[in-house]
């Protein structure tokens, strides 16, 4: 059972009762006629040949809130689009597969670069762009969750939970962030806690302890979490980044769109298990040496829209200084293990954050020589208006694709 302490900027509403998903359920039943939830899922066709992605339908298939599942598909050929179509079938929601290798999808990607949108990186960032813009053509639908298709133990409680603050009416929230325990024998949730959360704090201490945006970063119990809740009209003016940023450029949107009154953070798991990536040092470019650059890079940029200047000085400084902070989370994290009994690696902890010293380095680097980074991807808002009629393209194209 969670404690109850609320600290940081934002709302925590952790699980203290244990309450049933069907209690929840029927609770939230009482708004969706006027408040319809869409259940937005990015998912590479790979998913698909693992078991993580059917456990996710068996349970969906219980859910009574959601009125629409919305697959995003990447990576996928034609037969492999309609195998999981087929598959896809089996839920009693109103169901519909954005292909974004189809022909269709393909066409009004290339319209839109010819209009100057940044979508010429490929990555969930853009596919979940995509699938956002279907659902908002939908006017009836009122909010939109989001969650991963890698998720072991997966329970509609995801869901349920996410949506309950966003979409009840005796609640004001707008923006709702998913958080859990990462421990399946062992603690894992490296790049969170080994990383993005010493290099805010690092930050903190190099930049000042007042500055609000650091603050509202470090409030959340896991900021690199994939699962969120977002009611249409905030998302509407939302931009994505392309790249491992993903999660990190939409905290930032989210804090400069809504009050940090109308945010909160949901316990959705008491313990979270999905596929793991590798991290060598050797290899900047892949797993989660890569992800943790982007994250870094990403964090400067937002930081830098801030006013705040990040010099060569300030770099030099900053590793040091998260070296430390890292140090002290792995002090922290060895004495829970060895409380709970769990196994504690702490010369691997430490290799993991040596890596990530040079991951903040890379991202150093590359935010130095070119500090706007890579566009972010431009609000649907944006998209109305320079292209009005493409709302009702993207529509057609995707129930054309969808049709029996």
């Amino acid at each position: 059972m969670a404690d109850f302490f609320q600290n940081g900027l934002i709302t925590t509403l952790q699980n203290v009762t244990n309450r049933s998903v069907d209690d929840i359920e029927e609770e939230i039943i009482n708004f969706i006629d006027r408040r319809k939830i869409a259940l937005l899922l990015p998912a590479l066709y790979s998913e698909f040949e693992r078991p993580a992605m059917y456990t996710i339908i068996e349970e969906l298939k219980k859910s009574k809130i959601i009125d629409t599942v919305v697959l995003s598909l990447d990576q996928a050929n034609e037969e492999q689009f309609l195998q999981v179509k087929e598959i896809m079938s089996v839920l009693p929601q109103n169901v519909k597969i954005v292909w974004n290798h189809g022909k269709r999808v393909q066409d009004l990607y290339k319209k839109l670069l010819k209009e100057g949108f940044p979508l010429n990186i490929p990555g969930k960032g853009r596919v979940v762009w995509m699938a956002l813009g279907y659902i908002l053509a939908d006017n009836n639908f009122y909010a939109i969750a989001l969650h991963d298709c890698d998720i072991v133990n997966y329970k509609r409680d995801i869901v349920a939970k996410l949506v309950f603050p966003i979409i009840h009416r005796g609640l004001n929230y707008e923006f709702s962030k998913g958080y859990y325990a990462r421990v399946s024998g062992k603690i894992y949730g490296r790049v969170n806690r080994l990383f993005f959360t010493p290099l805010v704090r690092a930050l903190k201490r190099l930049i000042g302890f007042d500055n609000k945006f650091l603050d509202y970063l470090d409030s959340f119990r896991y900021a690199l979490s994939g699962e969120f809740a977002i009611i249409r009209e905030l998302a509407k003016g939302i931009r994505f980044s392309p790249d491992w940023g993903l999660e990190v450029s939409l905290l930032s949107e989210i804090y400069q769109n809504t009050s940090i009154n109308r945010i909160c953070q949901v316990e959705v798991l008491d313990v979270y298990e999905h596929k793991h990536n590798t991290l060598n040092k050797n290899e900047p470019n892949k797993g989660l040496l890569r992800m943790a650059t982007d994250i870094a890079k990403t964090l400067f940029r937002v930081l830098s829209q801030e006013g705040i200047v990040l010099s060569e000085a300030l770099f030099k400084s900053l590793i040091s200084t998260y070296f430390q902070q890292a140090r002290y989370a792995i002090e922290s994290y060895n004495a829970l293990a060895m409380l709970n009994g769990v196994p504690f690696d702490r010369h691997s902890e430490i290799a993991a954050v040596e890596a990530f010293t040079q991951a903040i380095v890379n991202a150093k680097n590359e935010f130095l020589e070119n500090p706007i980074g890579i566009r972010l991807i431009s609000p649907w808002v944006r998209v109305d208006s320079a292209l009005p009629d493409f709302a009702e393209e993207l529509v057609k194209a995707v129930e054309e694709d969808n049709k029996a």
